[in-house]
Protein backbone atom coordinates (compact mmCIF):
# COMPACT_ATOMS: atom_id res chain seq x y z
CA UNK A 1 0.00 0.00 0.00
CA UNK A 2 2.79 2.16 1.10
CA UNK A 3 4.48 1.84 -2.25
CA UNK A 4 1.35 2.55 -4.50
CA UNK A 5 1.22 5.94 -2.71
CA UNK A 6 4.77 6.21 -3.31
CA UNK A 7 5.09 5.43 -7.04
CA UNK A 8 1.79 7.75 -6.94
CA UNK A 9 3.82 10.72 -5.67
CA UNK A 10 6.59 10.20 -7.84
CA UNK A 11 4.42 9.84 -10.70
CA UNK A 12 2.95 13.27 -9.98
CA UNK A 13 6.42 14.77 -9.39
CA UNK A 14 6.96 13.35 -13.20
CA UNK A 15 4.43 15.16 -14.30
CA UNK A 16 4.92 18.41 -12.81
CA UNK A 17 8.53 18.15 -14.26
CA UNK A 18 7.33 17.20 -17.73
CA UNK A 19 4.70 20.14 -17.60
CA UNK A 20 7.88 22.35 -16.26
CA UNK A 21 9.86 21.17 -19.59
CA UNK A 22 7.12 21.96 -21.91
CA UNK A 23 6.60 25.02 -20.49
CA UNK A 24 9.79 25.95 -21.00
CA UNK A 25 10.09 24.75 -24.50
CA UNK A 26 7.46 26.78 -25.51
CA UNK A 27 8.91 29.93 -24.25
CA UNK A 28 11.87 28.86 -25.78
CA UNK A 29 10.00 28.54 -29.00
CA UNK A 30 8.19 31.86 -28.43
CA UNK A 31 11.42 33.87 -27.49
CA UNK A 32 12.79 32.17 -30.86
CA UNK A 33 9.84 33.21 -32.46
CA UNK A 34 9.58 37.13 -31.14
CA UNK A 35 13.56 36.70 -32.54
CA UNK A 36 12.37 35.79 -35.82
CA UNK A 37 9.67 38.35 -36.19
CA UNK A 38 12.41 41.45 -35.45
CA UNK A 39 14.86 40.12 -37.07
CA UNK A 40 11.45 40.33 -39.93
CA UNK A 41 10.27 43.60 -38.76
CA UNK A 42 14.07 44.99 -39.08
CA UNK A 43 14.58 43.55 -42.54
CA UNK A 44 11.20 45.00 -43.65
CA UNK A 45 12.05 48.59 -41.88
CA UNK A 46 15.55 48.74 -44.17
CA UNK A 47 13.57 47.81 -47.23
CA UNK A 48 11.10 50.02 -46.78
CA UNK A 49 13.55 53.16 -46.31
CA UNK A 50 15.55 51.91 -49.07
CA UNK A 51 12.67 52.03 -51.59
CA UNK A 52 11.27 55.37 -49.68
CA UNK A 53 14.54 56.78 -50.52
CA UNK A 54 14.55 55.95 -54.52
CA UNK A 55 10.77 56.92 -54.36
CA UNK A 56 11.71 60.44 -52.96
CA UNK A 57 14.39 60.36 -55.26
CA UNK A 58 12.11 59.81 -58.44
CA UNK A 59 9.62 62.22 -57.69
CA UNK A 60 12.71 64.95 -56.84
CA UNK A 61 13.94 63.94 -60.27
CA UNK A 62 10.21 63.94 -61.85
CA UNK A 63 10.19 67.49 -60.25
CA UNK A 64 13.26 68.66 -61.52
CA UNK A 65 12.33 67.51 -65.25
CA UNK A 66 8.95 68.96 -65.04
CA UNK A 67 10.54 72.36 -64.10
CA UNK A 68 12.93 72.36 -66.38
CA UNK A 69 10.46 71.80 -69.11
CA UNK A 70 8.09 74.39 -67.87
CA UNK A 71 10.88 76.95 -67.86
CA UNK A 72 12.22 76.03 -71.42
CA UNK A 73 8.13 75.98 -72.35
CA UNK A 74 7.67 79.34 -70.45
CA UNK A 75 10.86 81.30 -72.73
CA UNK A 76 9.38 79.55 -76.08
CA UNK A 77 5.91 80.80 -74.91
CA UNK A 78 7.47 84.43 -73.50
CA UNK A 79 9.39 84.66 -76.53
CA UNK A 80 6.95 83.92 -79.32
CA UNK A 81 5.78 87.19 -81.14
CA UNK A 82 3.19 85.64 -83.20
CA UNK A 83 -0.73 84.39 -82.90
CA UNK A 84 -0.96 81.56 -80.63
CA UNK A 85 -1.81 78.44 -82.50
CA UNK A 86 -5.30 78.02 -82.44
CA UNK A 87 -6.92 81.64 -82.58
CA UNK A 88 -9.19 82.29 -85.30
CA UNK A 89 -11.08 85.71 -86.30
CA UNK A 90 -14.88 85.44 -87.67
CA UNK A 91 -13.95 81.48 -88.31
CA UNK A 92 -10.08 82.58 -90.12
CA UNK A 93 -7.32 80.89 -88.99
CA UNK A 94 -4.44 83.45 -87.80
CA UNK A 95 -2.34 81.21 -85.92
CA UNK A 96 1.01 81.46 -86.19
CA UNK A 97 0.88 84.80 -87.64
CA UNK A 98 2.24 88.20 -86.95
CA UNK A 99 -0.28 91.25 -86.71
CA UNK A 100 0.32 92.49 -89.90
CA UNK A 101 -0.16 89.09 -91.30
CA UNK A 102 -3.40 88.62 -89.31
CA UNK A 103 -4.42 92.03 -90.67
CA UNK A 104 -3.67 91.32 -94.32
CA UNK A 105 -5.22 88.33 -94.25
CA UNK A 106 -8.60 89.17 -92.76
CA UNK A 107 -9.14 92.25 -94.80
CA UNK A 108 -7.91 89.83 -98.48
CA UNK A 109 -10.36 86.98 -97.17
CA UNK A 110 -13.20 88.88 -95.86
CA UNK A 111 -13.19 92.45 -95.22
CA UNK A 112 -12.51 93.31 -98.92
CA UNK A 113 -15.29 90.49 -100.48
CA UNK A 114 -18.25 92.20 -97.95
CA UNK A 115 -19.80 94.56 -100.82
CA UNK A 116 -20.50 98.15 -100.89
CA UNK A 117 -23.89 98.82 -99.79
CA UNK A 118 -26.93 96.12 -98.31
CA UNK A 119 -29.95 95.77 -101.07
CA UNK A 120 -33.48 96.25 -99.58
CA UNK A 121 -36.14 94.98 -101.32
CA UNK A 122 -40.25 95.92 -102.19
CA UNK A 123 -42.14 94.32 -104.94
CA UNK A 124 -39.58 94.36 -107.82
CA UNK A 125 -37.83 97.42 -106.56
CA UNK A 126 -34.27 97.54 -105.51
CA UNK A 127 -33.23 100.17 -102.57
CA UNK A 128 -29.61 100.19 -101.55
CA UNK A 129 -28.05 101.64 -98.43
CA UNK A 130 -24.53 102.44 -99.00
CA UNK A 131 -22.37 101.46 -96.69
CA UNK A 132 -20.96 105.16 -96.94
CA UNK A 133 -23.86 106.66 -96.19
CA UNK A 134 -24.24 105.56 -92.77
CA UNK A 135 -20.28 105.72 -92.07
CA UNK A 136 -19.67 101.53 -91.75
CA UNK A 137 -16.29 100.97 -89.49
CA UNK A 138 -15.21 97.34 -88.64
CA UNK A 139 -12.47 97.40 -85.67
CA UNK A 140 -10.46 95.05 -86.95
CA UNK A 141 -7.57 96.63 -85.15
CA UNK A 142 -8.88 95.63 -81.93
CA UNK A 143 -9.84 91.74 -82.98
CA UNK A 144 -6.31 91.29 -83.88
CA UNK A 145 -4.98 92.98 -80.30
CA UNK A 146 -7.82 90.47 -78.53
CA UNK A 147 -6.30 87.48 -80.67
CA UNK A 148 -2.61 88.53 -80.37
CA UNK A 149 -3.07 88.91 -76.43
CA UNK A 150 -3.90 85.37 -75.94
CA UNK A 151 -1.33 83.65 -73.78
CA UNK A 152 0.22 86.89 -72.82
CA UNK A 153 -1.62 88.06 -69.65
CA UNK A 154 -1.22 87.55 -65.75
CA UNK A 155 1.44 85.32 -64.21
CA UNK A 156 4.24 83.11 -65.72
CA UNK A 157 1.85 79.97 -65.04
CA UNK A 158 -1.54 81.69 -66.29
CA UNK A 159 0.54 82.55 -69.95
CA UNK A 160 1.42 78.83 -70.19
CA UNK A 161 -2.41 77.45 -68.98
CA UNK A 162 -4.31 79.81 -71.23
CA UNK A 163 -1.78 78.56 -73.73
CA UNK A 164 -2.09 74.82 -73.34
CA UNK A 165 -5.90 75.63 -72.82
CA UNK A 166 -6.43 76.58 -76.78
CA UNK A 167 -5.34 72.79 -77.77
CA UNK A 168 -8.35 71.61 -76.90
CA UNK A 169 -10.57 74.67 -76.75
CA UNK A 170 -9.53 77.13 -79.87
CA UNK A 171 -10.69 80.86 -79.34
CA UNK A 172 -12.77 82.20 -82.48
CA UNK A 173 -12.97 86.44 -82.10
CA UNK A 174 -15.69 88.38 -84.01
CA UNK A 175 -15.31 91.80 -85.43
CA UNK A 176 -17.08 94.28 -84.23
CA UNK A 177 -19.16 97.14 -86.06
CA UNK A 178 -20.17 100.45 -85.56
CA UNK A 179 -22.17 102.55 -87.60
CA UNK A 180 -24.04 105.93 -87.94
CA UNK A 181 -27.66 105.76 -86.36
CA UNK A 182 -28.81 108.87 -86.93
CA UNK A 183 -27.89 108.35 -91.31
CA UNK A 184 -29.25 104.97 -91.21
CA UNK A 185 -32.62 106.65 -89.99
CA UNK A 186 -32.68 109.12 -92.81
CA UNK A 187 -31.71 105.92 -95.46
CA UNK A 188 -34.66 104.59 -93.85
CA UNK A 189 -36.97 107.55 -93.97
CA UNK A 190 -36.01 107.82 -97.63
CA UNK A 191 -36.85 104.25 -98.36
CA UNK A 192 -39.86 104.96 -97.01
CA UNK A 193 -40.93 108.28 -99.13
CA UNK A 194 -40.11 106.13 -102.29
CA UNK A 195 -42.25 102.88 -101.40
CA UNK A 196 -44.79 102.39 -104.54
CA UNK A 197 -47.50 102.12 -101.84
CA UNK A 198 -47.72 106.03 -100.05
CA UNK A 199 -49.91 106.89 -97.48
CA UNK A 200 -51.72 110.23 -98.65
CA UNK A 201 -52.37 112.64 -95.87
CA UNK A 202 -55.71 114.76 -95.57
CA UNK A 203 -54.69 117.99 -97.85
CA UNK A 204 -56.52 120.54 -99.89
CA UNK A 205 -56.36 122.64 -102.81
CA UNK A 206 -58.38 125.64 -103.96
CA UNK A 207 -60.17 125.22 -107.51
CA UNK A 208 -63.01 126.94 -109.40
CA UNK A 209 -63.87 128.83 -106.51
CA UNK A 210 -63.97 125.94 -103.47
CA UNK A 211 -61.90 124.09 -101.38
CA UNK A 212 -61.18 120.91 -102.12
CA UNK A 213 -60.11 118.63 -99.12
CA UNK A 214 -59.37 114.90 -99.79
CA UNK A 215 -59.37 112.53 -96.65
CA UNK A 216 -56.12 110.74 -97.43
CA UNK A 217 -55.42 106.84 -98.62
CA UNK A 218 -53.70 104.13 -96.27
CA UNK A 219 -50.41 103.25 -97.52
CA UNK A 220 -47.19 101.54 -96.25
CA UNK A 221 -43.91 102.59 -94.60
CA UNK A 222 -40.84 100.90 -93.33
CA UNK A 223 -40.81 99.53 -89.84
CA UNK A 224 -37.77 101.66 -89.03
CA UNK A 225 -36.75 99.35 -85.58
CA UNK A 226 -37.02 96.49 -87.86
CA UNK A 227 -35.53 97.40 -90.17
CA UNK A 228 -32.24 98.76 -88.71
CA UNK A 229 -32.02 95.32 -86.64
CA UNK A 230 -31.66 93.44 -90.32
CA UNK A 231 -28.91 95.92 -91.04
CA UNK A 232 -27.09 95.76 -87.61
CA UNK A 233 -27.61 91.85 -88.15
CA UNK A 234 -26.31 92.01 -91.99
CA UNK A 235 -23.67 94.22 -90.99
CA UNK A 236 -22.48 91.72 -88.19
CA UNK A 237 -22.61 88.39 -89.83
CA UNK A 238 -20.58 90.27 -92.68
CA UNK A 239 -22.63 87.89 -95.34
CA UNK A 240 -25.01 90.50 -96.91
CA UNK A 241 -23.32 90.52 -100.73
CA UNK A 242 -26.11 89.72 -103.13
CA UNK A 243 -28.58 89.50 -100.76
CA UNK A 244 -31.91 91.14 -100.97
CA UNK A 245 -33.56 91.69 -97.80
CA UNK A 246 -37.54 92.21 -97.69
CA UNK A 247 -38.19 95.57 -96.59
CA UNK A 248 -40.43 95.32 -93.30
CA UNK A 249 -43.35 97.52 -93.62
CA UNK A 250 -46.80 98.48 -91.67
CA UNK A 251 -49.94 100.21 -92.58
CA UNK A 252 -49.56 103.71 -92.33
CA UNK A 253 -53.19 105.37 -92.00
CA UNK A 254 -54.02 109.02 -92.74
CA UNK A 255 -54.63 111.78 -90.32
CA UNK A 256 -57.70 113.42 -88.95
CA UNK A 257 -58.83 115.96 -91.42
CA UNK A 258 -58.00 119.55 -89.63
CA UNK A 259 -60.56 121.67 -90.24
CA UNK A 260 -59.52 124.84 -88.50
CA UNK A 261 -56.34 124.58 -89.66
CA UNK A 262 -57.26 124.81 -93.06
CA UNK A 263 -59.53 127.36 -92.81
CA UNK A 264 -56.72 129.36 -91.20
CA UNK A 265 -54.90 128.71 -93.65
CA UNK A 266 -57.20 129.62 -96.82
CA UNK A 267 -58.46 132.18 -95.30
CA UNK A 268 -57.41 136.23 -95.92
CA UNK A 269 -58.14 139.55 -95.40
CA UNK A 270 -58.35 141.76 -98.95
CA UNK A 271 -55.08 143.99 -99.33
CA UNK A 272 -54.52 145.87 -102.89
CA UNK A 273 -50.81 145.38 -103.94
CA UNK A 274 -48.11 148.19 -103.63
CA UNK A 275 -44.67 148.82 -103.44
CA UNK A 276 -41.93 151.35 -102.05
CA UNK A 277 -39.06 152.76 -103.48
CA UNK A 278 -37.08 154.35 -100.38
CA UNK A 279 -37.19 151.81 -98.92
CA UNK A 280 -37.46 149.14 -101.84
CA UNK A 281 -40.35 147.09 -101.00
CA UNK A 282 -42.57 145.54 -102.57
CA UNK A 283 -46.33 144.69 -100.96
CA UNK A 284 -48.35 142.25 -103.13
CA UNK A 285 -52.30 142.24 -102.81
CA UNK A 286 -54.17 139.58 -101.15
CA UNK A 287 -57.76 138.61 -102.57
CA UNK A 288 -60.14 138.17 -99.61
CA UNK A 289 -61.17 134.23 -99.17
CA UNK A 290 -63.23 133.19 -96.60
CA UNK A 291 -65.41 129.40 -96.20
CA UNK A 292 -69.34 130.23 -97.00
CA UNK A 293 -70.29 128.40 -94.29
CA UNK A 294 -68.97 128.07 -90.66
CA UNK A 295 -65.97 125.92 -89.75
CA UNK A 296 -68.31 124.09 -87.13
CA UNK A 297 -71.07 123.21 -90.30
CA UNK A 298 -68.07 122.10 -92.60
CA UNK A 299 -67.39 119.86 -89.38
CA UNK A 300 -70.76 118.43 -88.62
CA UNK A 301 -70.71 117.85 -92.67
CA UNK A 302 -67.40 115.53 -92.33
CA UNK A 303 -68.76 114.00 -89.31
CA UNK A 304 -72.09 113.01 -90.64
CA UNK A 305 -70.69 111.50 -94.01
CA UNK A 306 -67.28 109.70 -94.35
CA UNK A 307 -66.35 110.25 -97.97
CA UNK A 308 -63.22 110.67 -100.29
CA UNK A 309 -63.23 113.92 -100.77
CA UNK A 310 -65.16 117.12 -99.77
CA UNK A 311 -66.08 120.65 -101.30
CA UNK A 312 -66.12 123.40 -99.57
CA UNK A 313 -67.28 126.45 -101.51
CA UNK A 314 -65.07 130.04 -101.00
CA UNK A 315 -66.08 133.52 -100.81
CA UNK A 316 -64.06 135.62 -102.39
CA UNK A 317 -63.07 139.50 -102.17
CA UNK A 318 -60.81 140.94 -104.70
CA UNK A 319 -58.21 143.61 -104.35
CA UNK A 320 -58.66 146.86 -106.56
CA UNK A 321 -54.61 146.19 -107.28
CA UNK A 322 -52.40 143.27 -107.75
CA UNK A 323 -48.87 142.84 -108.09
CA UNK A 324 -49.25 142.17 -112.10
CA UNK A 325 -50.37 146.16 -112.05
CA UNK A 326 -47.12 147.22 -110.83
CA UNK A 327 -44.94 146.33 -113.79
CA UNK A 328 -41.52 144.45 -114.13
CA UNK A 329 -40.14 147.54 -111.86
CA UNK A 330 -41.31 146.03 -108.74
CA UNK A 331 -38.79 142.79 -109.44
CA UNK A 332 -36.20 144.03 -111.20
CA UNK A 333 -33.30 141.61 -111.10
CA UNK A 334 -32.88 137.96 -111.92
CA UNK A 335 -31.87 136.03 -108.95
CA UNK A 336 -31.63 132.75 -110.58
CA UNK A 337 -32.99 130.98 -113.52
CA UNK A 338 -32.34 127.39 -114.76
CA UNK A 339 -33.63 125.54 -118.16
CA UNK A 340 -34.64 121.71 -119.03
CA UNK A 341 -35.16 120.21 -122.21
CA UNK A 342 -38.58 118.27 -122.98
CA UNK A 343 -39.47 116.14 -126.23
CA UNK A 344 -42.64 117.86 -128.13
CA UNK A 345 -45.13 114.92 -126.79
CA UNK A 346 -49.01 116.48 -126.84
CA UNK A 347 -49.85 115.28 -123.51
CA UNK A 348 -46.72 115.59 -121.50
CA UNK A 349 -46.47 119.10 -123.14
CA UNK A 350 -49.85 119.61 -121.72
CA UNK A 351 -49.23 118.94 -118.44
CA UNK A 352 -45.79 120.51 -118.37
CA UNK A 353 -47.40 124.06 -119.33
CA UNK A 354 -50.33 123.51 -117.31
CA UNK A 355 -48.21 123.06 -114.39
CA UNK A 356 -45.79 126.18 -115.39
CA UNK A 357 -48.80 128.43 -115.60
CA UNK A 358 -49.71 127.25 -111.99
CA UNK A 359 -46.52 128.78 -110.24
CA UNK A 360 -45.93 131.21 -112.80
CA UNK A 361 -46.49 134.73 -111.43
CA UNK A 362 -46.43 133.43 -108.23
CA UNK A 363 -45.46 136.21 -105.01
CA UNK A 364 -43.36 134.73 -102.15
CA UNK A 365 -42.96 137.34 -99.58
CA UNK A 366 -39.91 137.25 -96.93
CA UNK A 367 -40.33 134.35 -94.30
CA UNK A 368 -42.82 132.41 -96.43
CA UNK A 369 -42.51 128.99 -97.69
CA UNK A 370 -43.42 127.79 -101.31
CA UNK A 371 -45.36 124.42 -101.40
CA UNK A 372 -45.49 123.12 -105.15
CA UNK A 373 -48.49 120.86 -104.44
CA UNK A 374 -50.76 123.71 -102.82
CA UNK A 375 -50.22 126.38 -105.78
CA UNK A 376 -50.14 123.31 -108.82
CA UNK A 377 -53.17 121.12 -106.96
CA UNK A 378 -54.15 117.72 -107.47
CA UNK A 379 -53.16 116.12 -111.14
CA UNK A 380 -56.82 115.49 -111.99
CA UNK A 381 -58.86 115.21 -115.29
CA UNK A 382 -60.88 117.97 -114.11
CA UNK A 383 -57.56 120.15 -113.75
CA UNK A 384 -56.79 119.72 -117.46
CA UNK A 385 -54.24 117.37 -116.74
CA UNK A 386 -53.52 114.46 -119.46
CA UNK A 387 -51.90 110.81 -119.00
CA UNK A 388 -48.49 110.74 -120.13
CA UNK A 389 -45.18 108.60 -118.85
CA UNK A 390 -44.63 108.24 -115.18
CA UNK A 391 -42.74 105.61 -112.92
CA UNK A 392 -44.99 103.06 -111.10
CA UNK A 393 -43.79 99.97 -109.13
CA UNK A 394 -40.31 100.26 -111.31
CA UNK A 395 -42.03 100.48 -114.59
CA UNK A 396 -42.91 103.19 -116.96
CA UNK A 397 -46.34 103.61 -117.48
CA UNK A 398 -49.01 106.46 -118.33
CA UNK A 399 -50.12 108.31 -115.43
CA UNK A 400 -52.30 111.78 -114.94
CA UNK A 401 -50.30 114.27 -115.14
CA UNK A 402 -46.68 112.69 -116.06
CA UNK A 403 -44.20 115.10 -116.64
CA UNK A 404 -45.11 117.39 -113.88
CA UNK A 405 -42.00 116.58 -112.22
CA UNK A 406 -40.10 118.50 -114.79
CA UNK A 407 -41.35 121.85 -113.76
CA UNK A 408 -40.59 120.88 -110.13
CA UNK A 409 -37.39 119.83 -110.11
CA UNK A 410 -36.52 122.94 -112.72
CA UNK A 411 -38.05 124.97 -110.19
CA UNK A 412 -35.49 123.20 -107.60
CA UNK A 413 -32.63 124.29 -109.76
CA UNK A 414 -33.43 128.18 -110.14
CA UNK A 415 -34.30 127.70 -106.25
CA UNK A 416 -30.76 126.54 -105.74
CA UNK A 417 -28.99 129.11 -108.09
CA UNK A 418 -31.27 132.09 -105.98
CA UNK A 419 -29.39 130.49 -102.93
CA UNK A 420 -32.82 129.91 -101.81
CA UNK A 421 -33.51 127.99 -98.21
CA UNK A 422 -34.54 124.42 -99.77
CA UNK A 423 -37.37 123.18 -96.99
CA UNK A 424 -38.81 120.17 -98.24
CA UNK A 425 -37.54 118.23 -101.24
CA UNK A 426 -36.96 114.35 -101.99
CA UNK A 427 -35.07 112.63 -105.35
CA UNK A 428 -36.92 110.07 -107.35
CA UNK A 429 -36.74 106.73 -107.45
CA UNK A 430 -34.45 106.51 -110.60
CA UNK A 431 -32.94 108.89 -112.42
CA UNK A 432 -34.16 110.85 -114.95
CA UNK A 433 -33.67 111.89 -118.83
CA UNK A 434 -33.92 115.91 -118.02
CA UNK A 435 -31.16 116.42 -115.19
CA UNK A 436 -28.59 115.03 -113.84
CA UNK A 437 -28.52 112.81 -110.50
CA UNK A 438 -28.80 114.77 -107.12
CA UNK A 439 -30.29 117.26 -109.00
CA UNK A 440 -34.19 116.40 -109.06
CA UNK A 441 -36.80 116.76 -107.26
CA UNK A 442 -40.08 114.58 -107.02
CA UNK A 443 -43.74 114.92 -106.15
CA UNK A 444 -46.74 113.27 -105.61
CA UNK A 445 -49.79 114.75 -104.51
CA UNK A 446 -50.90 113.93 -100.72
CA UNK A 447 -47.54 112.79 -100.10
CA UNK A 448 -44.19 114.24 -101.76
CA UNK A 449 -44.33 117.89 -101.64
CA UNK A 450 -41.23 120.34 -103.36
CA UNK A 451 -40.91 123.65 -100.95
CA UNK A 452 -38.58 126.58 -100.52
CA UNK A 453 -38.35 129.49 -98.27
CA UNK A 454 -37.84 133.49 -99.42
CA UNK A 455 -35.04 133.51 -96.94
CA UNK A 456 -34.47 136.92 -98.63
CA UNK A 457 -35.55 140.63 -97.00
CA UNK A 458 -37.27 141.19 -100.23
CA UNK A 459 -40.26 139.84 -101.77
CA UNK A 460 -39.42 136.91 -105.01
CA UNK A 461 -41.50 135.90 -108.11
CA UNK A 462 -41.53 132.95 -109.93
CA UNK A 463 -41.65 133.13 -113.64
CA UNK A 464 -42.54 130.27 -115.33
CA UNK A 465 -42.35 129.47 -119.20
CA UNK A 466 -43.14 126.07 -121.69
CA UNK A 467 -41.67 126.72 -124.77
CA UNK A 468 -39.33 125.78 -128.12
CA UNK A 469 -38.69 122.14 -126.43
CA UNK A 470 -37.66 124.23 -123.10
CA UNK A 471 -38.90 124.60 -119.83
CA UNK A 472 -37.34 127.39 -117.85
CA UNK A 473 -38.03 128.48 -114.20
CA UNK A 474 -36.60 132.32 -113.49
CA UNK A 475 -36.50 133.89 -109.76
CA UNK A 476 -36.70 137.57 -109.39
CA UNK A 477 -36.58 139.86 -107.01
CA UNK A 478 -33.82 142.32 -105.57
CA UNK A 479 -30.09 141.73 -105.71
CA UNK A 480 -27.89 143.50 -102.98
CA UNK A 481 -24.43 144.30 -102.77
CA UNK A 482 -23.69 141.57 -101.08
CA UNK A 483 -25.65 138.49 -102.62
CA UNK A 484 -23.07 135.55 -103.29
CA UNK A 485 -22.73 134.13 -107.03
CA UNK A 486 -23.64 130.50 -107.12
CA UNK A 487 -22.20 127.44 -108.40
CA UNK A 488 -23.93 123.65 -108.22
CA UNK A 489 -21.62 121.09 -107.71
CA UNK A 490 -22.58 117.67 -108.13
CA UNK A 491 -20.26 114.09 -108.32
CA UNK A 492 -20.92 110.61 -107.97
CA UNK A 493 -19.81 109.09 -104.93
CA UNK A 494 -20.69 105.80 -105.63
CA UNK A 495 -22.67 102.76 -107.83
CA UNK A 496 -25.88 104.95 -107.51
CA UNK A 497 -24.85 107.74 -105.23
CA UNK A 498 -24.58 111.20 -105.74
CA UNK A 499 -23.29 114.31 -103.88
CA UNK A 500 -24.63 117.98 -104.10
CA UNK A 501 -22.77 121.05 -103.14
CA UNK A 502 -23.44 124.91 -103.34
CA UNK A 503 -20.14 126.95 -103.75
CA UNK A 504 -20.71 130.78 -102.64
CA UNK A 505 -18.65 133.39 -104.67
CA UNK A 506 -18.28 137.33 -103.95
CA UNK A 507 -16.32 138.90 -106.64
CA UNK A 508 -15.20 135.92 -107.88
CA UNK A 509 -13.72 134.44 -104.81
CA UNK A 510 -15.21 131.18 -103.30
CA UNK A 511 -16.25 132.02 -99.74
CA UNK A 512 -18.68 128.92 -98.56
CA UNK A 513 -19.11 125.64 -100.00
CA UNK A 514 -22.39 124.14 -98.46
CA UNK A 515 -23.72 120.52 -98.61
CA UNK A 516 -26.44 120.48 -100.65
CA UNK A 517 -27.72 116.78 -100.33
CA UNK A 518 -26.43 112.89 -100.61
CA UNK A 519 -28.73 111.31 -103.34
CA UNK A 520 -29.13 107.09 -103.90
CA UNK A 521 -31.63 106.29 -106.90
CA UNK A 522 -32.74 102.64 -107.57
CA UNK A 523 -32.39 99.82 -110.00
CA UNK A 524 -35.36 98.68 -112.76
CA UNK A 525 -36.87 95.46 -111.68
Amino acid sequence: MANMILDQSNSDDNEENVNINENNQNQLIIQDSNKNIETVVEKNNKRVKKISLLTIGSIVIILFLLFVLFMVFSIINNKDTKIKKGVSIEGIDVSELTQEEAKIKIQKELLNNLGTEISFQYGEDLYPIALEQINVKYDLDSAIEKAYSVGRNGTLINKNIETLKLKRNPINYTIDVSFDEIALDSCIIDISNKLPEQVEQPSYYIEDGKVIITSGKIGKAAQNDETKEIVRKALNEKNFKDTYYDIPTYDRYPDEIDVDKIHNEVYREVKDAYFTVEPRMVYPEEVGIDFEESVDEIKKQIAAEKKDEYEVPLKYTPANITVNDLGAEAFPDKLGTFSTAYVNNPNRTTNLRLAASKINGTVIMPGETFSYNTIVGERTIAAGYRNAAIYENGQVVDGLGGGICQVSSTLYNAALYSNLEIVERTNHMFLTTYVGGGRDATVAYGSLDFKFKNNRDYPIKIGATVDGGYCTVAIYGLRKDNDYDVEIVTSKTGARTYQTYKKLYQNGNLIDTIWVSTDTYGVHG
